[in-house]
């Protein structure tokens, strides 16, 4: 029987290894919805998810040691998660995308961390401490402030770039993270991340399939909509959930969400470079808020859940 791989929290500040991969992470990830806008200018929806998750996954099955066989009874969970942590997500982000600019999809993905925290704290039965939950409120308060004006205005300072039924699909993605963040910690603890990652990857293409077939008529596979999707599912699907395992790993589930809280602010930036989106004065001071957030959950606290808090 395979030993446990060792995670625990740690009881320093997070060290230059932490923040290259926290910086890694909120560069994939904020650009991911840019890349997504691209690649439904081209594409059905229903290609994305189905896309992404398979070259992710063959991005993944490069690494060393990904395809060393698992367990037979981990398959089912693994499974499930790859339908709930990222096929759903998957294609609910480019459904939203249709009628939700991609700066606000990547602000509203800045939320995560305050879902998470709940969805963890109901998971596991224990509430976070109240300096992480102050960190937690603060740096969301600093992404509704960011997110505003955003959904307020269009590129040319006029109606709504914030559709409420796109908003409603970000919000059902972004519990489905969160849930599939508890329900994958247990393999998170046994595995390592390439090796867990590219085969719940290849499960969010087999359940994505049969709608992505049914989808092909409807697309115009353009240069630029594949190499969006190409990097989409190299870099923002496959390295990057590699780098969230493992930093997952070092520094537990709470400051693993750092990455979340600037992902709004490539999405903001480059939304407004690429896209012709408009960003408020105001945004700027959400900004700075984030950072602060950011800097306050980078602090070790006893109370943060890491991969040996696994109940399943």
């Amino acid at each position: 029987m395979e030993e446990l791989r060792s995670a625990r929290l740690k009881s320093t500040r997070l060290d230059s290894a932490d923040w290259a991969l926290s910086s890694l992470l909120s560069l994939t990830w904020g650009s991911s919805f840019l890349l997504i806008a691209v690649a439904i200018d081209h594409l059905d929806p229903m290609i994305v998810p189905f896309g992404r998750a398979l070259i992710g996954a063959i991005a993944l099955a490069m690494f060393p040691g990904a395809m060393t066989p698992v367990r037979r009874g981990d398959w089912t969970r693994i499974a499930v998660l790859g339908l709930v942590w990222m096929a759903i997500p998957f294609w609910l982000f480019p459904l939203a995308e249709q009628t939700v600019a991609s700066s606000v999809a990547g602000m509203m993905n800045g939320g995560l961390p305050v879902v998470m925290a709940c969805v963890t704290a109901i998971w596991i039965r224990r509430l976070p401490s109240l300096r992480r939950t102050g960190a937690i409120l603060l740096g969301f308060a600093g992404i509704v402030v960011v997110a505003i004006p955003a959904m307020r205005t269009d590129a040319a300072g006029e109606g709504s770039i914030g559709d409420p039924t796109g908003i409603a699909y970000l919000c059902i993605a972004l519990l489905c993270y969160a849930l599939g963040a508890n329900i994958a910690r247990p393999l998170q603890a046994r595995y390592s991340p390439a090796r867990l990652f590219v085969r719940v990857q290849f499960f969010a293409a087999l359940w994505t399939l049969p709608f992505a077939a049914s989808a092909v008529d409807d697309s115009q596979f353009t240069w630029s909509g594949l190499l969006a999707l190409t990097v989409l599912g190299v870099f923002g699907t496959g390295i990057a959930f590699v780098a969230f395992g493992t930093l997952l790993e070092r520094t537990g589930l709470a400051r693993a969400m750092i990455p979340t809280y600037f992902t709004p602010i490539v999405g903001l930036v480059l939304g407004s470079v690429f896209r012709d989106e408009h960003v408020a004065p105001v945004s700027a001071i959400g900004m700075i808020v984030v950072i602060v957030s950011a800097w306050m959950m980078s602090k070790p606290d006893g109370r943060d859940v890491t991969l040996d808090d696994s109940r399943r």
